[in-house]
């Protein structure tokens, strides 16, 4: 195992208009910042992978101005973004990887810069750089595929960084092994994943990006396909239009204007009807997806957790713990701490808790 004092890490969290930082020594935070990227920031760069350059800069100005020196870490951490499929785990940044970042092979997302920039720092230092378990995490079971249509599977793209950092939390703080254990986690926030974990693996998670499960605060979720037949072919609608209407301005916020559940919460306290059904709505559909869950892991489960930003309402985890307490306890870790997440993956791998895994 290394010793602590050596255990320097960067931290680095990619997202459209802003790129958050942190600076780790072991577990211990040292300093933290979303360094913000305005509009006119962005605007010489057509596509979001030329950013990367533009990103490393500002990092080393932070580090700059923080009092930090790159030369006395061991280590990068980053944000995965949209690769092939691949299992769990702390991956090595390579170039394969980096290859298929920068041509945007599995699509376009402000993740994928966090490989990128993570490199850059890292090599003109001659550390490594890592990426922890990103959204492509696949681990399902061969039936999970089957989508019901030849030609078309199901694809696992889910939270899978925070899902994973909290399963291990659970079995840290009950002296239980991952790998031994089944349970089931939903993660609630702008989008909602429920993923069945047995000892270790998600065999079985909705595509919360690509319209599966419960709606969420700006997501449609699962829809009737006949309907979405009809609308996609009404002409009312270009596909881009479309997408938006599913992702995005979906759910919550196609039926009461807002995806903010504070701001939903506080219109059911005045009385608001409408509010409350769709609230409860959402609710209900995330425990329908855990029981499902529940199916899937044949009624073993040690744990159901709720995790994310809206697991810290009391009134959503009520409506949703009433249906599935049944199943097994119901245990609440609210929010999403993706940089200690990340911080963790690299520094298992440092301490030989784990194997690096090469893309």
């Amino acid at each position: 195992m290394l010793d602590l004092g050596y255990e320097w890490l960067l931290v680095i969290n990619p997202g459209s208009t802003s790129t958050k930082t942190a600076v780790f020594k072991g577990d211990d935070l040292k300093w933290s910042g979303s360094l913000e990227h305005t509009v006119d920031d962005l605007k010489p760069y057509d596509r979001i992978v030329e950013q990367f350059s533009f990103r490393k800069q500002v990092i080393e100005r932070a580090l700059i101005e923080q009092g930090f020196d790159l030369q006395g870490f061991c280590a990068v951490a980053a944000r995965g973004g949209l690769l092939k499929h691949v299992q769990g785990g702390t991956y090595l940044v390579n170039e394969q990887m980096l290859t298929d970042l920068k041509e945007c092979k599995y699509g376009e997302h402000a993740s994928n810069l966090g490989a990128l920039v993570a490199n850059e720092l890292a090599s003109s230092h001659r550390l490594p750089a890592y990426i922890v378990d990103p959204v492509v995490v696949d681990e399902l079971n061969p039936s999970a595929r089957i989508s019901g249509m030849p030609g078309i599977s199901r694809k696992s793209i889910f939270h899978a960084l925070n899902q994973k950092a909290v399963a291990r939390r659970y079995c840290r703080e009950h002296n239980k092994n991952y790998e031994e254990v089944n349970l089931i986690i939903a993660h609630l926030g702008g989008g909602i994943s429920v993923g069945a974990h047995e000892r270790g693996r998600v065999v079985d998670v909705n595509n919360a990006l690509n319209g599966e499960g419960p709606f969420s605060p700006e997501r449609a979720g699962g829809l009737p396909v006949g309907e979405v037949i009809g609308m996609s072919f009404s002409g009312d609608f270009t596909q881009d239009q479309l997408r938006k209407q599913f992702v995005g301005q979906g759910g919550m916020a196609a039926y009461l204007g807002t995806n903010d559940a504070r701001i939903v919460e506080e219109r059911i306290q005045d009385g608001d009807e409408k509010a409350k059904l769709i609230y409860h709505a959402m609710g209900y559909q995330v425990a329908k997806e855990i029981c499902a869950c529940g199916g899937v892991l044949l009624g073993k489960m040690e744990a159901v957790i709720l995790t994310g930003g809206l697991a810290y309402s009391k009134m959503l985890t009520g409506w949703i713990k009433e249906r599935v307490k049944f199943l097994a306890p119901v245990v609440l870790y609210p929010g999403e701490d993706e940089m200690d997440a990340l911080a963790q993956g690299v520094l298992r791998v440092l301490r030989r808790e784990e194997e690096a895994l090469i893309y």
